[in-house]
């Protein structure tokens, strides 16, 4: 299991343990965390999974694919530099402690 904290759109911040494989975003939808959506179950079709990595540890994730570009232009929040679709991002040791930040809104 691998820690990674959420920080919901209202400030939140929930902690909850992911099993390594498992993608960041069934990690937040399985312990009922506010703000990802999730419409189209992480088949990085739909955008409404967008979470912003906290900037320090960006480098330690893989490069978003091509796909994950392409969605990441649709997302309904800002879009920075540190944006990424959940989804996308694999839970493993290497990421234990991960923040992720949620925005306002994901439609």
């Amino acid at each position: 299991m691998v820690q990674i904290t959420y920080v919901e759109p209202s400030g939140n911040a929930v902690t909850v343990n992911v099993p390594e494989g498992r993608s960041l975003m069934k990690g937040a939808t399985a312990n009922g965390v506010n703000g990802i959506l999730a419409e189209c179950g992480g088949s990085c079709a739909c955008g409404t999974c967008h979470c912003y990595v906290e900037p320090a540890r960006l480098s330690e994730l893989p490069e978003p694919t091509d796909a994950e570009r392409a969605m990441l232009e649709t997302v309904a929040a800002e879009r920075r530099p540190n944006s990424r679709l959940s989804c996308q991002i694999t839970a493993s040791a290497a990421l234990e402690g991960l923040v992720l930040v949620l925005p306002e809104t994901q439609i």
